[in-house]
């Protein structure tokens, strides 16, 4: 069988070439990367030595029309041009393994759907953790009931520097992506943000680092309402204390509790009993492994490149069958409204549902 043409397309100094979905590609036996783009040309003849490419292009839309790939990797970590790099790939008939988040706004988002949608091009979004499959063993348990019916979904940021803002947006992505995958979509949200202790106001928005668009706050809050009992919530804020270590999501059920991580093997645990978090249970946690409940792991985390080997031998699966990804251009649209959703309660200081009947910047209108 013929391998895939796969191209490439970075950015050095803006972005790079996200967390390897360019060398993920040699890992692959059905591809073959045949080109790559990046405007920079000292990254661009790096890029191209390190993928074994046999040309390099400074222009991505030069390169996707003399060198028609099938596959495209859009793969600098800024969002900025997402959009643009999406729309041109679709036009060319190639299907895309994008960068997180997908875009800086939701009709930068929509955009991106509807070009998928009219040249009949799958798109698979690089949220790792939605392929581990020790979170498909999460949703098995899940679904069979062993924590009982879900009533709340816990998340927090890496509350770093970046806490508030920052950290919705660049991680937050991941936390709302897992959320939905194990409680359906969100459809509902309300946020309080703020700014040194007080709401933050519009003299507060400023522009993100990494081209992701305006942000606000340091301090933020925000609940989310499910199908069913299930109530999601997010945190971030500036930690003095314990930094990077609430970086979880907690599945709190009627009969038991989930927690786990983020990456492609994250740490997962189960008890079953839902007091089990608070020290008034014994009931033992167990660990969850690729294998099932309380089962050794069978695979090595060194050996799968963050992942995303999960990722495009989906991708490629999903073109041979014609098929969503398992997490797809709408997954990626639908993390990144729940994150915009914050800022729109905030601004609206109520609750607002999903979906946003807004498809600009919330903050855009501060």
């Amino acid at each position: 069988m013929p391998k895939y043409r796969v191209a490439v397309i970075g950015r050095t100094g803006k972005g790079a070439y996200g967390h390897a979905l360019d060398t993920v590609w040699l890992k692959c036996d059905k591809a073959e990367i045949v080109a790559v783009a990046d405007e920079n040309e000292t990254g661009r003849a790096a890029a191209a030595k390190k993928l074994g490419a046999k040309t390099a292009y400074a222009d991505f839309r030069e390169m996707l029309k003399k060198e028609k790939p099938q596959i495209v990797s859009v793969a600098d970590r800024w969002p900025d041009c997402h959009r643009d790099m999406v729309l041109a790939c679709a036009e060319h008939g190639a299907s895309i393994f994008l960068e997180k988040p997908v875009a800086q706004t939701l009709a930068q988002a929509d955009e991106m759907v509807a070009a998928c949608e009219k040249h009949h091009v799958k798109c698979a979004v690089a949220h790792q953790t939605a392929y581990s499959p020790r979170v498909k063993v999460i949703k098995e348990l899940i679904a069979a009931g062993k924590i009982g019916d879900v009533l709340e979904l816990r998340g927090h940021g890496k509350e770093d520097a970046r806490g508030g803002g920052q950290d919705l947006m660049v991680l937050g992505t991941h936390t709302f992506d897992l959320m939905r995958h194990l409680a359906g979509d969100a459809k509902w949200c309300f946020a309080r943000v703020q700014q040194a202790g007080r709401r933050a106001a519009a003299g507060d928005v400023k522009q993100g680092a990494e081209q992701i668009g305006p942000i606000v706050g340091d301090h933020i809050a925000a609940s989310y309402g499910f199908g069913g009992l299930a109530v999601g919530t997010y945190y971030t804020h500036v930690a003095k204390a314990g930094i990077g270590s609430r970086y979880w999501l907690e599945v709190r059920g009627t009969k038991g509790v989930i927690h786990v991580g983020f990456g492609i093997l994250p740490v997962a645990l189960l008890c079953e009993d839902p007091s089990g978090m608070f020290g008034k249970s014994k009931a033992p946690w167990q660990e969850i492994t690729s294998a099932g409940l309380g089962k050794p792991e069978p695979l090595n985390a060194k050996d799968l490149d963050n992942g995303n080997i999960f990722i495009v031998n989906d991708l490629i699966e999903a073109i041979e069958k014609d098929r969503a990804p398992l997490d797809s251009i709408h997954d990626g649209r639908a993390a990144l409204e729940m994150i915009l959703a914050v800022y729109e309660s905030h601004r609206m200081e109520r609750p607002v549902d999903l979906p946003l009947k807004n498809r600009k910047h919330p903050l855009a209108a501060m």
